[in-house]
């Protein structure tokens, strides 16, 4: 008997929910109760009333869970729709980061040489300090931070992935 395993593949979804509370603790127990890892999660109202939230979902799984994963999701009540970004096809990520540095003298000037490169923001300084903001696709964003481990990172905050398809099309 050969047993053959599905690969697995990162997705990133875009689920439109009611803005209601208790939404996010089901979808989130809902990948916990099956064993499926949320690589990044982010929430945000996207309608001028706040009636309606997206929340954006990084996992990894095989074709054949992410189709249980979908349908599972899609059988939500409060649930208007569910998209996998990554099956729709080129679509674009951003993430957002803010790490403090701290150094003094080369490691300082450094720190803020790689920021110019990277075009990461100052956005506080003191005499032994620096706070960084970051946006990026999440390679970018390691990147950064894995340098500034050299040269002095104290402290590293991020909000997760956004995505939205390319084109003209709305999910």
């Amino acid at each position: 008997m050969h047993i053959t395993e599905e690969k697995t593949q990162r997705h990133t979804l875009a689920v439109m929910v009611d803005n209601e509370p208790g939404i996010l603790a089901r979808i989130a127990g809902l990948f916990t109760a099956r064993g499926y890892n949320i690589e990044s999660l982010t929430v945000s109202d996207v309608t001028a009333d706040q009636a309606v939230s997206r929340i954006t979902i990084v996992t990894s799984a095989s074709a054949h869970v992410m189709e249980q994963i979908m349908a599972q999701l899609d059988r939500l009540v409060p649930v208007h729709s569910v998209t996998d970004l990554t099956a729709l096809g080129p679509h674009v990520e951003r993430e957002l980061a803010l790490l403090k540095v701290s150094g003094h003298g080369e490691h300082r000037i450094e720190a803020l040489r790689l920021a110019d490169v990277f075009r990461a923001r100052v956005v506080d300084t003191t005499i032994n300090s620096f706070v960084f903001e970051l946006t990026g696709g999440r390679e970018k964003i390691d990147g950064f931070i894995a340098l500034m481990r050299q040269v002095g990172l104290c402290e590293v905050a991020r909000t997760g992935i956004v995505a939205i398809a390319r084109g003209d099309k709305a999910i």
